[in-house]
């Protein structure tokens, strides 16, 4: 009967110690990733609002606000509101892989999806956008 009061006190405290690293790891993390984001969100955002402005020439579209976001697995994104979002990454990647994601999410103001016009519209002003799409996915920052 003791062996089973201590196996499970053993199992209690390894669960408790993996979980307190966990978090600790975890804090350590996102603080890192908050102080790069601050760091960085407002030439991110300049660069959206300038590059927007530039491109918007060709387009046309109305978009709603425009928000710097620390996120983890996206560089954009685009509301059925016509807000667009960004990963203050867009700040520290290549200026054409930076335009890609722009010119990306503003076009979804136009066609809401991946179909064959939303791309015949990203390759008015990207006509490489397949090799920048390649670059962006090999070059993935987490």
């Amino acid at each position: 009967m003791n062996w089973i009061i201590r196996s499970i006190r053993r199992r209690a405290i390894h669960y408790i110690r993996r979980t307190v690293t966990r978090r600790v790891i975890r804090r350590v993390t996102l603080k890192g990733r908050d102080k790069e984001y601050r760091a960085y969100k407002e030439k991110a955002r300049e660069l959206a609002v300038v590059r927007l402005a530039h491109f918007n020439v060709v387009y046309g579209f109305t978009y709603g606000r425009i928000a710097i976001r620390n996120t983890k697995s996206r560089w954009g994104s685009c509301s059925k509101k016509g807000n667009l979002n960004f990963s203050y990454k867009i700040a520290l990647i290549a200026p054409e892989l930076a335009d890609y994601v722009i010119v990306h999410e503003l076009c979804h103001i136009g066609q809401f999806n991946h179909s064959r016009a939303f791309w015949e519209l990203v390759e008015r002003t990207v006509p490489d956008w397949r090799d920048r799409r390649k670059r962006m996915h090999a070059s993935m920052v987490a």
